[in-house]
């Protein structure tokens, strides 16, 4: 199936670096509303530019229109690449509202058609690590999950100068405005909701802690750079999502179970160490031997293993993957929506469980202006 990309900004290169791992894609075109980025892109990539997103849109030849664009913008170019007919993808969020996120599901079901969104890293290979373990029992019931999207004080560092491949700046002022909660907590919501489930209710906070991120930031309307949400799942389970911009770099997913726990190391990485502890298994050596020197100590260590033993990955070919710390088949959500329509079933984050990903991010980041507990309006 062809697809169309709109916006060629910073992302849309680790869109690029993951194309090639899915040969059942092709790349039509690419259209930006800035010119300059735009032909960047396109001599860089060798790829083809619309003139307009009028010339993109009545392409016939394009099924998915990929919306790379910036949030505030991903409902108005979803809404009429869906009228004209397209199926698409959408980068994280579906809109800044809830309101607008769910005029587009309904937009797409009438239509006869699928609106995908990002993020990819809940079709991962520790992802699937992680679904076989659960459904082996391996650590009997989960109960208590603990998330974190921590990014670590990126206002501290030079990111003015940060560059994509093709020379496309990374938007630090635009994410600053837009908030570390709608830009990265669907890292972690993406693998919760499709391990656990509908989520009933959030309870969250969020605050903007670091009112200064430097030179150029002074005029800015900042959204909240912390949130924490305590997450109660249907199925009785609890969870807990921290997102921030200050502490130290960690994007690690905990499960706890009756007879166990699992511990991913980093939520933005293919193929994550993932740890299993059970409460039945003998302690690994290295464990046992750092909680003795801790004893005779009479501290605890800075560091210490995760807890458990490392599950092995079935054996198979490694996919080309963007440098750290984005080490995610971007590509593969668009793949798994072709996959969809061409067996004529739902692709897996899409319609009603995207919609619901979208309500959670907005539900964080806007928990200073909503009644606690929120009570979620969408489910799937």
């Amino acid at each position: 199936m062809k697809i169309a990309i709109v916006g060629t900004g910073f992302v849309a290169d680790y869109y690029m670096t993951t194309l090639g791992n899915h040969p059942g894609l092709a790349l039509a075109g690419v259209w930006d509303r800035d010119e300059a980025r735009l032909q960047a892109f396109r001599a860089f990539h060798g790829v083809c530019a619309y003139p307009d997103l009028e010339a993109l849109l009545g392409d016939p030849a394009v099924g998915i229109v990929v919306n790379l664009t910036t949030p505030e913008s991903h409902y108005e170019i979803s809404r009429r690449a869906l009228a004209a007919g397209k199926h698409v993808y959408c980068e994280k969020p579906l809109a800044m509202s809830f309101e607008q996120a769910q005029e587009l599901t309904l937009l797409a079901r009438q239509a006869g058609l699928t609106l995908a969104a990002a993020p990819a890293n809940g079709l991962s290979d520790a992802h699937d690590l992680v679904v076989q373990a659960l459904r082996d029992e391996r650590i009997g019931t989960p109960r208590l999950v603990y998330a974190a999207m921590e990014d670590g004080p990126v206002f501290r560092d030079k990111w003015a100068s940060w560059r994509s491949r093709s020379g496309a700046l990374w938007p630090g002022l635009h994410e600053f405005e837009v908030g570390c909660t709608l830009e990265h907590a669907g890292y972690a919501l993406s693998w919760l909701v499709s391990l656990f489930g509908p989520v009933e209710s959030v309870t969250a906070f969020a605050a903007l802690t670091f009112p200064d991120k430097g030179p150029g930031t002074e005029a800015l309307a900042m959204a909240p750079d912390f949130s924490v949400g305590c997450l109660q799942f249907r199925s009785g389970l609890v969870a807990r999502l921290s997102s921030g911009l200050a502490a130290p770099k960690d994007r690690s997913l905990q499960v706890f179970g009756d007879r166990g726990s699992i511990t991913v190391r980093d939520l933005w990485d293919n193929r994550s160490a993932v740890h299993l502890e059970q409460v039945e298994a003998p302690r690994p050596l290295l464990g046992r031997v750092l909680n003795r020197v801790e004893a005779r100590l009479g501290a605890a260590l800075l560091w210490k293993p995760a807890p458990g033993r490392r599950l092995k990955y079935p054996a198979g070919a490694r996919p080309s993957l963007p440098a750290f710390p984005s080490q995610i088949d971007f590509a593969r959500g668009i793949a798994a929506q072709v996959a969809a329509i061409a067996e004529g079933r739902e692709p897996v984050f899409s319609g009603e469980l995207a919609l619901h990903i979208t309500e959670l991010a907005l539900a964080l980041n806007g928990a200073r202006e909503l009644p606690q507990p929120y009570r979620m309006r969408s489910s799937f």
